[in-house]
């Protein structure tokens, strides 16, 4: 039986930056159209949380029963380790999924239908990430699953609910939040490169090949910093996400270095960090400009 230590672990924490980053860029942009609604905002809060750990434990359960876990390097995984049965953690994944569709419907009602269809896509997304007969993130499309649900729509998302509508300043920052979290895969994905190229799992890392998944890497990283200075013509505040550059320099650090195995791991740490960090300032910059 897994410890409530464990279960936090398997979780996977490291990755709640990427679910707390887009809902904090989404209401700076929709403070800076003066939209801002704070009980919303919460709720959005409480369904990106969800929808990440409920990812996470569907991971850890379609790697598991698949063996792709049996050999991994990296945080704790519970199915593969066996400290928790499939059952236990598949239940505990759509129970964390139900908790964000009871929310994210609480937000359709008061705002739109539709969002109810957006809403439905997330779940599919986050469950045939690993699940299912072909689940596309054995076929290299992770990282752009996690481009469009963790930036585009969850910060899009975000500000709609609030302002009603979205705009430039609200795609800008949804680019900057899906090239930040698209690094924290990529560097786990690149961690994972011989474990996954043995177990069949053709993630892009596995695709691209060591030397080119370090230089993606990079490019993730800096595409933000650049839309920083975009963001200066809407105020010039916005130069305060270049503030974040150091931590983004030091998440770099061991995929530049050709660090590997349990090496990469402050990698996706401080990938996430940069992230969070880079939201923050840049969504204080938006809503007070």
């Amino acid at each position: 039986m897994a410890t409530a230590a464990e279960w936090i672990e398997g979780a996977r924490p490291r990755t709640l930056p990427n679910a707390i980053a887009p809902v904090i860029a989404g209401t700076g942009a929709a403070a800076s159209i003066d939209g801002a609604v704070w009980w919303k905002a919460a709720l959005a809060l409480l369904v990106s949380l969800a929808l990440i750990v409920g990812v996470n434990y569907a991971n850890d359960y379609s790697d598991g029963i698949r063996g792709t876990d049996d050999e991994r390097v990296g945080p704790l995984r519970l199915v593969g380790s066996k400290l928790a049965s499939p059952t236990a953690v598949r239940t505990a994944a759509v129970l964390s999924l139900g908790v964000g569709a009871v929310a994210g419907l609480v937000l359709a009602v008061t705002t739109a239908w539709w969002l109810v269809l957006i809403g439905a896509l997330c779940l599919a997304g986050a469950w045939f990430y690993t699940g299912g007969s072909k689940p596309y993130g054995y076929s290299g499309f992770g990282e752009i699953a996690v481009f469009v649900f963790f930036g585009l729509i969850a910060v899009l998302g975000t500000q709609y609910v609030q302002a009603l509508r979205v705009d430039w300043v609200g795609l800008l920052l949804a680019v900057g939040v899906g090239a930040f979290s698209s690094a924290v895969l990529v560097a786990n994905n690149l961690r994972d490169i011989p474990t996954d190229t043995e177990s069949g799992k053709v993630t892009l890392a596995v695709k691209l090949g060591d030397a080119r998944t370090r230089t993606l890497h990079l490019v993730l990283l800096a595409v933000p910093f650049v839309i920083s200075l975009g963001l200066v013509a809407r105020t010039p505040l916005a130069l305060a996400g270049l503030l974040a550059i150091p931590l983004a320099i030091r998440a770099n650090a061991p995929v530049r270095t050709g660090k590997g195995g349990l090496e990469l791991i402050p990698a996706l740490r401080d990938s996430g960090l940069a992230l969070l960090a880079w939201s923050i300032l840049s969504a204080l910059a938006v809503g007070l400009g």
